[in-house]
């Protein structure tokens, strides 16, 4: 790492955030002006928030968001409202249908948003206090390092600016973890490369019209194939993402806790995506009023907080569904938690019977990724039920089976793990290097990450 060859921390920053513009404009160069734009709003606004007139904080701070919001939704969700409210054959509806998606653009508008409301805040809790530099050359390199860190800038995971920039200082070759980014960056590559990249080309008949041709078994098998693959491909990325940040001597949070060994939507959630549920439940379910204004209005922040997550992720109406199925899984489970509260026992048979119930609501769902259409993933709930008389490709079935085992083993070692730690210790090794030789000799076709899309 040649950062750690330069001993001021001034200049070690300035290389990675060389390093990390580069990166993101190595394809579309013309993206760094959105990028210096998002960033510059984001610097001046929490600047002034901190260092201005006491009685405009309020008023700059809700500027800032709404610059943020607004940039986000002219260039991820013209399409939307194009396709909603005009005709797009041409006018306005045509030229909103052909605003590009910039890469990232969730990801660095949301932690722009961290940076103007943990700044905002600094000045009643003193937890976000300190984030600000007086000097604003400073708060200049602090905070753009902060949002372009290459990591984390494309895809995740989703950074609060008072978790990381109290981080920032002069990194040593001495103070890396490397045992923490070895483990990382192998499970990350091999949940991407040998997991994800290999199941994709067994569920890419998982589009219209090609499902209708094919058999139940296929179909199911394809639908639990593609829950594992975008977990595959998800959770790995996130691993390398914290494995290449290590290396630089910085902690991402953990973005994956083996969600599907989840027993409730609730604990789901804590496990899944934990960046963007974390920042869901810090800056708009809590704002909304949280659980703290009454049983039925917890239900509709719940929901509206999920709606609004799925429309993150994408720029149709088929998200917020998927977000406002979610909302309400979380709130009817919350009411029936208020009604009756009911202990479940570990490892008893209605324990994995929830994990499974849960794993296949949740599974269920992705089809709404998969399939924006909804006359698409109806069409294909049917095809499930009735085209149970066409001929199976077993050989089909089986990869996905194999190629989807690692995730389930990934899980069962986890649970193992905790119940016998001494066993699971030694045979870690031995499955790292297992990954490790896997990665080299069983690598999948090169593809995108998913979540490049959102």
């Amino acid at each position: 790492m040649p950062f750690n060859f330069f001993k001021k921390a001034n200049t070690q920053l300035l290389v990675l955030i060389l390093s990390s513009v580069i990166f993101y404009g190595y394809y579309a160069p013309e993206l760094l002006f959105l990028l210096a734009f998002s960033g510059a709003v984001n610097v001046l606004t929490s600047y002034y928030v901190s260092f201005g007139a006491p009685k405009h904080r309020m008023l700059l701070a809700t500027a800032g968001i709404v610059i943020n919001l607004v940039v986000l939704a002219f260039f991820k969700y013209s399409p939307l409202i194009a396709g909603t409210f005009f005709n797009t054959d041409n006018g306005i509806g045509f030229f909103l249908l052909t605003i590009p998606l910039p890469i990232g653009i969730s990801f660095f508008t949301f932690e722009g948003i961290s940076l103007v409301i943990d700044t905002y805040k600094g000045h009643t809790d003193d937890k976000f206090k300190n984030l600000v530099d007086k000097s604003f050359k400073t708060h200049i390199r602090n905070s753009f390092f902060f949002i372009v860190f290459f990591p984390h800038l494309v895809s995740g995971p989703i950074l609060k600016a008072h978790d990381f920039i109290p981080q920032i200082s002069n990194k040593f070759f001495k103070d890396i973890d490397w045992e923490y980014c070895f483990k990382m960056l192998v499970v990350g590559y091999f949940l991407k490369l040998v997991v994800a990249d290999n199941l994709k080309d067994f569920t890419s008949s998982l589009v219209y019209p090609g499902f209708m041709t094919l058999s139940t078994l296929t179909l199911a098998s394809m639908l639990l194939g593609y829950s594992f693959q975008i977990f595959a491909d998800f959770a790995g990325y996130s691993l390398i993402a914290l494995g290449l940040a290590g290396l630089f001597g910085y902690r991402l949070m953990q973005n994956f806790n083996f969600p599907y060994i989840s027993t409730t939507f609730s604990e789901f959630w804590r496990r899944w995506h934990i960046s963007l549920s974390t920042f869901l439940k810090e800056y708009l379910y809590f704002p909304l009023g949280g659980n703290k204004k009454g049983k039925v209005r917890t239900y509709i922040n719940l929901t509206i907080t999920m709606v609004l997550g799925g429309l993150w992720h994408g720029a149709a109406w088929s998200y917020a569904v998927w977000g406002a199925f979610h909302g309400l899984a979380l709130a009817i489970e919350r009411l029936f938690n208020d009604k009756f509260k009911i202990a479940i026992k570990p490892n008893s048979f209605f324990y994995y019977f929830k994990i499974l119930f849960v794993f296949l609501s949740v599974s269920l769902a992705w089809l709404l990724f998969k399939l924006p259409n909804f006359d698409q993933v109806i069409m294909y709930m049917k095809a499930l039920f009735t085209n149970t008389g066409l001929v199976t490709n077993y050989i089909s079935v089986f990869l996905i089976l194999l190629y989807s085992f690692p995730v389930v083993l990934y899980h069962i070692f986890y649970l193992k793990r905790q119940a016998k730690p001494a066993f699971f210790n030694k045979l870690e090794y031995a499955v790292y290097g297992v990954m490790l030789f896997l990665i080299f000799t069983n690598s999948g076709t090169p593809g995108t990450f998913i979540y490049f899309q959102f």
